[in-house]
């Protein structure tokens, strides 16, 4: 077996970043995203993605507010990290890192605009 064999099937068993942290980060890309666009784009369901922008809200992590039909997302960037260890530091720069330009906006296609 390769290497890169390897590192495929060990893909699937574990991850860096909780759903947690995938979700602050699908909205710092796209502040109005659906929970719909959000499950999609860390393969959870939409309930879970739902019960996870609950979570964010309810500690103040994330701010909704309707506009329209629609709620638009507002994180605080001073939000602190909730691991013991990294307690001290702050949500933002960890946005900052991940979320840089390299990293493409969800497909327009995925969220059509209502007028």
């Amino acid at each position: 077996m390769t290497n890169i064999q390897e590192n495929e099937t060990r893909v699937g068993t574990w991850a860096f970043l909780t759903n947690h942290a995938h979700v602050l980060l699908c909205i710092a890309r796209d502040p109005q995203c659906r929970a719909r666009d959000i499950a999609a784009q860390i393969e959870i369901t939409e309930r879970a993605a739902q019960r996870i922008l609950a979570d964010l809200i309810a500690d103040g992590y994330v701010e909704r507010t309707k506009v329209g039909r629609r709620n638009h997302y507002t994180i605080d960037h001073r939000g602190q990290l909730r691991h013991p260890m990294l307690r001290d530091l702050s949500v933002g720069p960890l946005l900052e890192v991940l979320n840089t330009n390299e990293h493409p906006k969800p497909h327009p296609t995925l969220r059509p605009r209502r007028g």
